[in-house]
């Protein structure tokens, strides 16, 4: 284990404990990985999207602030977590636009990866329903899509973030992909969006 995943685990337990100074002091020992997990997220979102990478760091942050701990300790989860709570993010950006606007929806772009493509689109609301529909349909699957797609996570890393075999990782990552492509379609209007199998 390097220097800085031990100390990012010692300060994960401390911020568990209730130490909000612990919080503060994390978030420059995974930056890098929450930027990462930003951009994933923004991608696919319209190329004037006003949000930027930065400022959803920020928002995230400011959420993991204002929110208990996470149960799990793992630095992987952490940021896995930080990535849902920038999905909601988008979600909410999203639905106060279509509010004040009532024009036509956010979409967001995907793949074989569930990542940006120049030709498919759904939008991010949809998305947003199929992946809550997901989860009480398959918690696994939807922790796996979050991990993956959100948190930018490997199979292995996903594994051992869910106490799974690889295998299983990618079985389901597989099967969430294709009910996710048949769901969005559904939502969006009958259409199914580019979501494979690899």
């Amino acid at each position: 284990m390097s220097e800085s995943s031990g100390l990012a685990s010692q300060l994960l337990l401390r911020w568990k404990s209730g130490d909000q100074e612990a919080l503060q002091a994390l978030i420059p020992l995974v930056y890098r990985e929450l930027r990462q997990a930003a951009h994933r997220c923004l991608r696919s979102e319209r190329p004037d999207h006003t949000l930027q990478t930065t400022e959803l760091v920020h928002e995230a942050y400011l959420r993991l602030a204002g929110d208990r701990p996470p149960a799990t300790i793992s630095r992987a989860h952490f940021v896995a977590v930080a990535a849902r709570l920038m999905r909601q993010i988008l979600v909410d950006y999203a639905r106060r636009r279509q509010a004040a606007k009532r024009g036509p929806q956010y979409k967001v772009e995907l793949t074989s990866q569930l990542e940006a493509s120049p030709t498919k689109s759904v939008d991010v609301l949809a998305l947003d329903t199929a992946l809550t529909r997901l989860s009480r349909r398959d918690v696994q699957q939807e922790k796996i899509v979050e991990l993956r797609f959100f948190g930018g996570l490997t199979v292995e890393e996903t594994a051992i973030a869910l106490e799974i075999s690889p295998a299983t990782v990618k079985r389901e990552w597989s099967v969430a992909k294709a009910w996710l492509t048949r769901e969005i379609g559904r939502l969006s209007g009958g259409t199914d969006a580019a979501v494979g199998t690899s």
